[in-house]
């Protein structure tokens, strides 16, 4: 048993161990009080005066009396202390046994303080972030597109009615304790469903082939709930007791439709990404009701991130649903828009950082972020099996004024089209702690 680490600052147990102490330290003043009474009255040659004088060490030098006594007392209660805590947290033990429980507590208490912070989006990206942001903090919330089409999510959305799950699943699965196995718990795909090269999964009418647990998981939860999908994402949060919550963008599923340059029309999120040259994205029904626990969460968060992810078909489906947007317009948190670090194959096909950032602001308003971070390192190795590449910085975007950019090292050194969740996670919060003082200003301008 650490008990170094128990009397650490923030395990919110010195104070009670102080007050224990105390309530010792009276009790043994009674004892001797009581002591002193009765040896008064007692024979000092007698059976019990001599006992009394043995207890009481009085064949030792007035001095040494106390210091022995006092050694005795203090390793008797660390002993029983230590004792105790082994007894009363035994059966509470986390399940990685390499872990003391002690550091789980302090985990947790040390996350507690950490800021509100409100991620938006879907798909790898979003996940991405919340695997780095909960080392730093449990106040963390992520609102998700609901406008997947494809797959295992399409095909419950389909046959349910519910909206799509599995970027919900994948955010989860990221928030949990015990991720990365509860990644590839609720990942898990039944057999069958067919897929082409290239091409997102086939789901077969009525069979379980190619659906994912953590997808059928939240859609018996919303049966359980009466068909209420909100409470059931909620319930799923708390089975998994994730660190943090995640809510879907709106309780109704959204259907996105996109246009090109040359004038074509296409509708469905899994069309919609392997669209290029996009002019123009919206949603239907254009007037659907956003989730209100995830309004009152962008309401309260002290730091906002839109990203990174997909921008047309996983960010975008979230701020194009109006009180969504409204809501991020108005929020008095920092703001900071993550970009990608490389272009997608299709929909930003030889996109540059503020190709990205003028798409964002033009499909919502201008003055949405107060910052855009972006990657700046690019010797990152690069995967010969993707079609993308790096996102150029070349700033500034068609904006008046843009938004400020800060540059960082937050690409994953084996993998240049990915994130580093931890690398970016510390990033974001730098960031956000210089700009938070100017950001107040403007809150307070706002109020005056």
């Amino acid at each position: 048993m650490n008990l170094r680490r128990w009397l650490a600052p923030g395990i919110g147990v010195k104070r009670w161990l102080l007050v224990v102490f105390l309530g010792l330290l009276l009790l043994a003043l009674g004892v001797a009080h009581v002591i002193r009474q009765v040896s008064q009255d007692l024979d000092p040659g007698g059976p019990a005066g001599v006992l009394i004088d043995a207890v009481t060490l009085q064949f030792l030098p007035y001095a040494l009396r106390g210091l022995v006594v006092g050694a005795i007392g203090v390793a008797v209660v660390l002993l029983g202390v230590a004792r105790v805590v082994r007894a009363v947290t035994e059966p509470l033990r986390p399940a990685d046994e390499d872990q003391p429980l002690v550091e789980v507590i302090y985990q947790k208490r040390f996350l507690a303080r950490g800021p509100r912070v409100v991620a938006l989006g879907g798909g790898t990206g979003l996940s991405t972030l919340l695997r780095g942001m909960k080392e730093h903090t449990s106040n963390l919330t992520a609102i998700v597109t609901v406008a997947d089409d494809g797959g295992s999510s399409g095909a419950l959305r389909e046959e349910l009615g519910i909206p799509p799950v599995g970027d919900i699943r994948n955010c989860i699965a990221a928030l949990a304790d015990a991720e990365p196995l509860m990644s590839e718990l609720l990942g898990y795909r039944f057999p069958g469903g067919r897929r082409a090269a290239g091409e997102p999964i086939e789901m077969e009418p009525g069979s379980l082939g190619g659906h994912a647990i953590g997808n059928l998981l939240i859609a018996a939860l919303t049966a359980v709930e009466g068909g209420d999908f909100e409470e059931g994402v909620r319930r799923m949060n708390r089975v998994l007791a994730v660190r943090g919550q995640v809510l879907p963008a709106s309780p109704t599923p959204i259907t996105l439709h996109a246009r090109t340059r040359d004038g074509l029309v296409v509708a469905g999120q899994s069309n919609v990404m392997r669209t290029s040259g996009i002019e123009r994205v919206w949603i239907t029904p254009g007037d659907v009701a956003a989730s209100e626990d995830a309004v009152a969460a962008i309401a309260e968060a002290e730091l906002i991130v839109l990203g990174p992810g997909s921008l047309y078909t996983s960010l975008l489906p979230v701020l194009l649903i109006p009180r969504i947007r409204e809501a991020v317009a108005a929020a008095r948190a920092v703001r900071i828009y993550v970009c990608n670090v490389a272009t997608q194959a299709g929909e930003t096909a030889g996109y540059d950082l503020a190709d990205h950032v003028e798409a964002l602001l033009v499909h919502t308003t201008p003055d949405l972020v107060d910052l855009v971070l972006a990657n700046d390192r690019f010797d990152a190795h690069v995967p010969t099996s993707w079609q993308a590449e790096s996102v150029r910085l070349r700033w500034p975007p068609r904006s008046e004024p843009p938004p400020r950019l800060v540059t960082d090292d937050v690409v994953d050194a084996g993998n240049a089209h990915h994130h580093d969740p931890e690398r970016l996670a510390a990033a974001i919060l730098r960031a956000a702690e210089r700009e938070a003082p100017a950001r107040r200003r403007i809150g307070a301008s706002r109020t005056a």
